[in-house]
């Protein structure tokens, strides 16, 4: 098998910048006209600077760093809601990102109307989606709140739906921005398990979480991020224990000033 399919993602010189306005504008009229007239001025943010990286099959694939440090993006990059303004990325497989609560879904309609919305944008036909669809309710232990509103799910309502979608749908590539640290410990323990599970079967995962234990019991590797800038890629404990060490430092000389 050619490396193209052993290496679903891979990043080469990947960088994403913001810009971000000085004052702040109240309303998308005010902006315009102030556009039109050329009074926006900007602050550059580099969110990631020439990220080069690569992710294996079956693996878990861990990242970690402080908030603002570039994680969300480098995600958002990869599941392709973000372009990135240089650098190379390959992407083979599909992909099914959890990147927040309620991303993907509408408010207005019901859990099981949903369901079907995340399975059309995935190209899944409506046949293959009702091949699944009591599986995921099954697992989402929604209930009767399949039917009632997004709008009137609580957070960990909204997490348990996602996570059960997106691990049903088939994916070759799940990607986890922070969701499973919301909702309840049994329900989490049922999605540690799935991600076990999915990676026996060779799906590859990348997970973001601030909780480092849950980082080094599912992850092969993780990536530290900070300012944008890849700090360190190795085991978990290693990875683990100088993010440690140096959110230590960093708070001991706060202190001191």
């Amino acid at each position: 098998m050619s490396d193209h399919f052993q290496i679903p993602i891979h990043l080469e010189n990947v960088s994403a910048v913001y810009h971000l306005p000085n004052e702040r504008i109240f309303s998308i009229k005010e902006y315009v006209i102030r556009m039109l007239k050329r009074q926006v001025s900007y602050n550059k943010l580099v969110a990631l600077d020439r990220i080069n990286l690569q992710v294996g099959k079956g693996e878990v694939f861990g990242v970690i760093g402080r908030n603002g440090a570039g994680k969300s993006t480098l995600l958002k990059i990869i599941s392709r809601v973000l372009p990135p303004v240089e650098g190379r990325i390959r992407v083979t497989g599909r992909v099914a990102p959890l990147l927040g609560l309620g991303a993907g879904f509408n408010p207005e309609l019901t859990g099981k109307e949903n369901i079907f919305l995340n399975g059309a944008i995935m190209c899944l036909t409506k046949n293959e989606i009702e091949d699944r669809i009591e599986k995921i309710i099954e697992f989402s232990e929604l209930g009767d709140f399949i039917d009632a509103p997004l709008r009137t799910y609580s957070t960990g309502m909204v997490a348990r739906l996602g996570f059960s979608v997106a691990t049903a749908l088939n994916p070759d590539i799940l990607i986890i921005d922070e969701i499973l640290s919301v909702g309840d410990e049994n329900f989490k323990i049922k999605s540690y398990e799935r991600i076990l599970e999915y990676k026996d079967k060779g799906l590859t995962i990348m997970l973001v979480s601030h909780n480092l234990n849950v980082i080094e019991a599912l992850c092969d590797r993780v990536m530290w991020i900070d300012k944008g800038q890849v700090q360190m890629i190795s085991n978990p404990v290693e990875v683990v224990q100088a993010y440690r060490a140096d959110f230590s430092k960093q708070k001991t000389a706060a202190l001191s000033n």
